[in-house]
């Protein structure tokens, strides 16, 4: 996009540069053991809701992450299975930088969790996206033109 600078008849013009970018804060809040909490009703539900969230994020994360599957060839990645996937697909396997923070207990009664958590993290650290600027043809043509 060019604007006129200044008032003097010179039409100077200045390059302006726009870039877009999302951001997605998701937090996984980790699983719900139904024994542990003794969630009844609808927490009950919303527990279950949330497991089975974590268990397709899961499948993803190791579909994406499995160098084995990748050496194969094309592997079948599940995002359509839930929201969440849905909507982080771009961060799991797309054009998106992503940053992953695992949270863990210092308590010795949190330890399955824990353990459970960096092994999530683990797996998702073997996702390798390569994140581009998405610029249009015209608009690298026009600058490399003027960078001459």
């Amino acid at each position: 996009m060019a604007e006129e600078a200044g008032g003097g008849g010179a039409g100077a013009q200045i390059e302006v540069e726009e870039k877009c970018s999302k951001f997605h804060f998701v937090d996984l809040a980790g699983s719900e053991r139904q024994k542990r909490s003794q969630a009844e009703g609808k927490r009950l539900k919303e527990g279950i809701d949330i497991n089975k969230g974590l268990l397709v994020l899961g499948n993803v994360i190791s579909a994406l992450g499995d160098p084995k599957k990748q050496k194969r060839g094309k592997t079948f990645v599940p995002y359509r299975d839930s929201k969440l996937t849905r909507l982080l697909k771009g961060s799991l396997g797309g054009n998106h930088k992503t940053l992953m923070v695992a949270c863990v207990s210092p308590s010795s009664s949190n330890l399955e969790e824990s353990l459970n958590c960096l092994r999530y993290a683990n797996r998702a650290k073997n996702i390798q996206n390569n994140a581009v600027v998405n610029v249009d043809a015209a608009s690298r043509l026009v600058a490399e033109l003027r960078g001459q």
